[in-house]
């Protein structure tokens, strides 16, 4: 039994006529003994990378958008980048597409062209598609002469997949071949599937999203201790500039590095280490990039936490003094 599988990237509104050309669509194919099975984008956001599977049960496509604004907008365009980049194209070669697209406002020509062009790149079949503009859904829906057409349109779609009429090649896949380079990974169709799944799983992508950040972090801390705990120490020290009578401490958590550099001051005496410290002057925190920044003089303490890339708490005016005592040289 040929089957043909319909992807509608509308909103499901009542009064898109794309549902009604669909259904018309499905209902012919229905009395002509066809498998229809339609997959509501707008359903299931989530699990649009796993419909590509769908492609290897069906022998042809509708692929149906309605242009409410410009283009044929953000679900199916999802759609088919998934299909890119999971699909098995190998079975995409041999499947015939076509384009249902119906316009409230200017551009359906435009993106009727777009999913021609696209499964043309996918190395698919396209066919001349059902493309028009509606001012009022009533009015079309209720126009013999449009449902006529549209059950032709139907017979015609039939055919051609029965039939397996050829079509004349064009250019696209020879540029596609030359120039259009893929730069995702070579995988077999069943690596790809299960790839698409993977990236529709919002637990997995959340968890692997998990592992990389404990992984920068171990890296991190590992660049830390190269020099047994001393990053921004020997920074500070060489560009220490005392002030007499004055004595304060900082306690800077840098988040990202989950370490606090602690710093002592004391008149000309200057202590800076790894640790804690709860009655500083100043607590601080900030990123391991901000204190880079500051350290290598593209920023000063006092603009870094008037920016907000830098938060803290305590006495203000020995947070301001920073600037005076540290002098860094870019």
């Amino acid at each position: 039994m040929m089957r043909i599988n319909i992807y509608y990237g509308g909103r499901g509104l009542i009064e898109d006529p794309t549902i009604y050309v669909i259904n018309k669509l499905a209902d012919v194919l229905k009395d002509l003994r066809v498998e229809v099975n339609r997959y509501n984008l707008y359903e299931d956001k989530q699990g649009i990378s796993t419909l590509t599977r769908t492609l290897k049960e069906c022998d042809g496509v509708i692929l149906a958008v309605n242009v409410e604004w410009m283009g044929i907008g953000g679900l199916m365009q999802q759609f088919l980048d998934a299909c890119w980049l999971y699909a098995d194209k190998e079975k995409i070669s041999r499947l015939y597409m076509l384009p249902v697209v119906m316009s409230s406002t200017y551009g359906e020509r435009d993106a009727e062209f777009t999913l021609i062009k696209a499964w043309e790149m996918f190395g698919g079949i396209p066919l001349n598609g059902l493309c028009a503009y509606v001012e009022n859904h009533v009015d079309f829906e209720t126009n013999p002469e449009y449902t006529l057409m549209i059950e032709k349109r139907a017979e015609s779609l039939y055919r051609t997949i029965n039939q397996k009429t050829k079509t004349f090649p064009n250019s696209t896949n020879a540029v596609k071949q030359t120039l259009l380079v893929n730069n995702t990974i070579d995988l077999t169709p069943q690596e790809s599937e299960q790839l698409s799944m993977y990236v529709s799983d919002d637990t997995y992508v959340k968890k692997q999203k998990e592992d990389i950040e404990e992984l920068t972090q171990i890296f991190k801390e590992m660049l830390g201790t190269s020099d047994d705990g001393q990053e921004f120490i020997s920074n500070l020290k060489n560009s220490f500039h005392p002030l007499d009578d004055f004595s304060a401490s900082y306690a800077i958590t840098i988040e990202d590095a989950n370490k606090t550099l602690v710093i002592e001051v004391k008149n000309s005496d200057l202590k800076c280490y790894y640790g804690q410290k709860e009655d500083a002057d100043v607590a601080a925190k900030t990123s391991h990039e901000t204190m880079t920044s500051i350290i290598n003089s593209q920023m000063t303490f006092q603009r870094a936490f008037m920016s907000g890339a830098l938060t803290a708490k305590g006495n203000f005016k020995t947070l301001r003094s920073f600037d005076t005592i540290f002098q860094f040289e870019s």
